[in-house]
């Protein structure tokens, strides 16, 4: 049995003890994300969905889609796949205008249907495989249209979410009868960002919604996102796996500052004289690193425009590839200070006829970078430069 086969077969088992119960859900006065009253937004991520055309994927019982017809003026799509479910719906709410249940597959339905204004899905597109539902969802939704999505981030367990793109075993419960196992996407932030990035979604915002008390490590995490516009045909790329790269290179920044008054360089614990600088941090340009790397270690403040790349140094050190970006600073607010919890301090200038003995190997590596007529001995590496009239290689200097 195929795994979206299983999660019919137990939704389907759902629906049919529900019916054996009779029980229907209330309709709701405000948009439920999460099973916790109160607990995150309303209808209001949707935008203004008056008179528009909504797609309630999943819709179960069908009582928010009910409440976007009745309390917003939408024309609310509910489309389920289990038919206990959608029995459960139609017997109810069929005649609430507003609101059309159809049953079947939304990859399907969507296929068929004109282009939605707007599509959610509270708790439910993890039951169904995200190569197969987000392209569906790309093309049956309109330019700019929105996708809301509250998923399971974190079980009953505590299970963290898993950072594959595969599905899992998750217990659907019941209040009365035993839970009913089901296979699910429970995926973290980042990989759903990636998901819908690569099908042609922008990611707005992603918010892990929790139970106001702590009572239970059920947290969900609620995904705004929006369909982008159509453009020309382009060609795709995607990871080969969601599995990361193996890690092999470590990635550093240093910066050029010099005064009326010589060089500036601080003295690391470890004795050795260094440039400001440090490892570039996920998500940094180059010329945030050394911003921030020139803050936190000097106090000094620096923009964006006040920074100039010089190139990349490439070297290898305890089979480690190390790649090192030199950067100029020609411009600064502030006095260079020593600052607290950092492993380099003591900030002088030194004027670059009289460099102090025991500069850190990186350091002197973007030194020459820069003149490469300054006397200072250290390790080979590669450099590569980024701005016009740099050299193009620098060579080996004997140690």
């Amino acid at each position: 049995m195929s795994v979206e086969d299983i999660n019919t077969h137990a939704w389907t088992t759902y629906g049919k003890r529900q019916l054996a119960r009779a029980y229907t859900p209330p309709i709701p006065q405000r948009m439920a994300w999460t099973p916790w009253e109160g607990v995150g937004p309303g209808s209001e991520v949707l935008g203004d969905i008056t008179g528009r055309r909504v797609l309630d994927i999943g819709s179960g019982a069908g009582h928010h889609a009910v409440h976007l017809a009745q309390a917003h003026g939408a024309h609310v799509t509910a489309i389920e796949l289990s038919p206990t479910q959608h029995e459960r719906a139609v017997s109810t709410h069929a005649a609430v205008p507003g609101v059309e249940f159809a049953h079947g597959d939304v990859a399907e339905h969507l296929a068929a249907a004109e282009p939605f204004d707007a599509a959610y899905a509270i708790g439910t597109l993890a039951f169904i495989d995200p190569h197969r539902s987000l392209p569906a969802l790309r093309d049956g939704l309109r330019p700019g249209a929105p996708l809301i999505l509250s998923l399971l981030h974190t079980d009953l367990h505590g299970r963290e979410p898993s950072p594959e793109v595969t599905p899992r075993e998750q217990m659907i419960l019941l209040r009365d009868d035993p839970p009913l196992p089901a296979q699910m996407w429970v995926l973290a932030s980042q990989l759903w960002e990636d998901l819908l990035t690569e099908y042609g979604f922008r990611v707005e915002s992603i918010d892990l919604l929790r139970h106001p008390d702590g009572s239970t490590p059920v947290v969900q995490q609620l995904i705004r996102a929006r369909r982008l516009p159509n453009r020309p045909v382009r060609v795709s790329s995607r990871p080969r796996t969601a599995k990361p790269p193996v890690a092999h290179a470590a990635v550093g920044v240093g910066a050029v500052l010099v005064s009326e008054r010589g060089l500036l360089l601080g003295r690391h614990r470890r004795h050795t004289f260094e440039l400001p600088g440090g490892t570039v941090e996920a998500g940094e340009s180059f010329e945030d690193a050394v911003i921030r790397e020139l803050r936190e270690e000097t106090g000094l403040i620096a923009r964006p425009d006040d920074v100039r790349l010089l190139g990349t140094l490439v070297d290898h050190v305890g089979g480690v590839l190390r790649v090192t970006v030199g950067a100029l600073v020609h411009a600064w607010q502030g006095q260079p200070a020593t600052q607290p919890n950092e492993t380099v301090g003591d900030w002088a200038w030194y004027p670059l006829d009289q460099l102090p003995d025991g500069l850190f190997v990186c350091s002197a590596q973007i030194l020459t970078s820069w003149q490469p007529d300054l006397p200072i001995d250290h390790a080979p590496a590669h450099f590569t430069p980024f701005a016009y009239g740099t050299p193009h290689f620098m060579p080996p200097v004997a140690q």
